[in-house]
């Protein structure tokens, strides 16, 4: 019986252009494991992700706004399915890795603390030796997981999901094209998010923004996906130079309307309380950490333990924690 994995890899090297890895190429994992029969490395990577406590979780994350009423609002999963999907499309039109892609725009966000970026800023500054999100993602794949073994992920997976905010010189295209979508990601359907909400009406929108990529989420996500198909080769992956314009001045206005907008982040200055008082309870409590972190404590020291633990809750369970730890219950005399 024919190695389906063996098919596979001989179908990449007609599918996938000379720019694009072949998985057989890989780099490999952090611990050599035998390969699988069915599957490449970079599915197997996909599949593991997927099957992860973390992935899960980021359903109840916040994307953008706290505590939304509402059905339709983005989720950090949400979000990552979007990345997944458009990277996906990208990967496929230039003839590169389509699973490599989709495993680093999978990963790509499972460090993200709840509360979104307001929490992460929280965890930078309480942190002694800082708090970014895209490293926490890699230490999610590396080290937390698995009941503290890890995913064992490929490297290029891995350094795909590391540098996925800021990139490096050695990025693969495929993680340049999760980079570059994740952008483009966020800043539609946060606007889309922010219409939805009532922040903003379509008329808000500036004319430059519509008349430059459509009036619609739809229309404004196609036009960045095609001009990015259109400007990249040879191993090369970028926008446009009116498009990088037009995406730069995109996201000023997002930050200058939603992103720092009083009504939309008024929540947001409890998030840093929260968080504190979480962190200084477990630091002066490591036996009230679960067992898996109170080994982290012991060998990376407690604030380490303490912040791998916060950052991997949920909105709705930081909130949960603090209110059984610091908020007392009613309670009636018979």
């Amino acid at each position: 019986m024919a190695i389906p994995r063996l098919a596979r890899e001989q179908d990449e090297r007609l599918l996938i252009g000379p720019y694009g890895l072949l998985s057989a190429d890989s780099r490999g994992r952090l611990r050599p494991e035998p390969e699988c029969e069915i599957r490449t490395c970079f599915q197997r990577d996909i599949d593991r992700i997927i099957h992860s406590k973390s992935f899960r979780r980021l359903k109840h994350k916040t994307q953008v706004f706290l505590q939304p009423e509402g059905d339709h609002y983005r989720t950090r999963l949400t979000h990552t399915l979007e990345v997944s999907r458009l990277s996906r499309t990208v990967a496929r039109a230039l003839r590169l890795n389509e699973d490599l892609t989709e495993a680093v725009a999978l990963g790509h966000d499972l460090g993200h603390t709840p509360f979104g970026h307001a929490g992460e800023r929280a965890l930078d500054r309480i942190f002694p030796q800082g708090f970014k999100h895209y490293e926490q993602s890699l230490r999610v794949v590396d080290v937390l997981e698995r009941d503290g073994r890890g995913l064992n992920l490929c490297y290029e997976t891995r350094m795909g999901i590391l540098h996925h905010t800021h990139g490096s010189p050695e990025d693969l295209p495929e993680a340049t094209i999760v980079r570059l979508c994740d952008q483009i990601a966020y800043i539609n359907h946060d606007l889309d998010d922010a219409i939805r909400a009532g922040l903003l009406t379509e008329e808000d929108v500036p004319r430059q923004i519509r008349d430059g990529c459509g009036g619609r989420n739809s229309e404004r996500i196609d036009s960045f996906a095609r001009d990015l198909i259109a400007n990249s080769g040879q191993g090369q992956v970028q926008l446009s130079p009116a498009m990088q314009e037009l995406f730069l001045f995109f996201k000023g206005f997002m930050f200058q309307e939603i992103y720092t907008n009083p009504l939309a982040k008024g929540e947001e200055s409890k998030v840093d309380g929260i968080l504190q008082r979480l962190y200084d309870y477990y630091t002066a409590r490591p036996d009230a950490l679960p067992e898996d972190y109170r080994g982290i404590a012991d060998q990376e020291g407690i604030e380490r333990a303490a912040v791998d633990y916060i950052s991997g809750m949920t909105d709705s369970y930081a909130m949960e924690k603090y209110g059984q730890l610091f908020i007392p219950f009613a309670w009636t005399v018979k």
